[in-house]
């Protein structure tokens, strides 16, 4: 692991354990805000909207690439590739606990996907969600159970997943 993934790490770790209330708050963040974007995310996917055919289109490159990002790379990855969580690694206390493999990110490639996918129905929901998710990734960090280079190695799989699914299902608007 290199030098600037621990430092990052460390300086934002550092924070943990300090003050109740930011605890509580990166808490949420990084374990609980995920079931806010996901009703969010759901209302939005199936409001009423003019165009079906375009909305069934996002469904299904979000759903295909959440498929390919956390349910096929980020699972060949950590089938091949044991790394070990920040808070099992150093012997820190986390404020949260997650025990499968640290890399990549599994809320970051499924979560990044989403936050893609909801930018294409409405681009201020998109930039909120692309929001969330980064305050999700430092929570992960902050609270211990991903090192930096797992936040930015599940953004990676998630964009590629995206763009290539994207790429193979382009959107034809078929008019009446």
């Amino acid at each position: 692991m290199n030098s600037f993934d621990q430092i990052l790490f460390r300086g934002l770790y550092g924070l943990a354990h300090q003050n109740s209330f930011f605890d509580g708050l990166i808490i949420f963040l990084a374990g609980y805000l995920q079931y806010f974007l996901i009703i969010l995310a759901i209302i939005l996917f199936f409001a009423k909207e003019k165009d079906w055919r375009r909305q069934l289109h996002i469904l299904s490159v979000f759903l295909l690439s959440a498929i390919l990002s956390r349910g096929l790379i980020t699972e060949i990855i950590r089938f091949f590739y044991h790394r070990p969580r920040p808070f099992l690694s150093l012997n820190l206390t986390p404020l949260i606990h997650d025990f499968s493999n640290s890399f990549p990110s599994g809320h970051m490639t499924f979560f990044f996907v989403l936050a893609l996918s909801i930018f294409l129905l409405n681009k201020k929901w998109g930039w909120f969600f692309v929001a969330g998710v980064i305050l999700m990734g430092l929570g992960r960090i902050f609270v211990g159970v991903h090192w930096p280079s797992d936040i930015l190695g599940g953004i990676l799989i998630a964009l590629l997943s995206y763009f290539l699914i994207k790429k193979i299902l382009p959107f034809k608007n078929k008019t009446a």
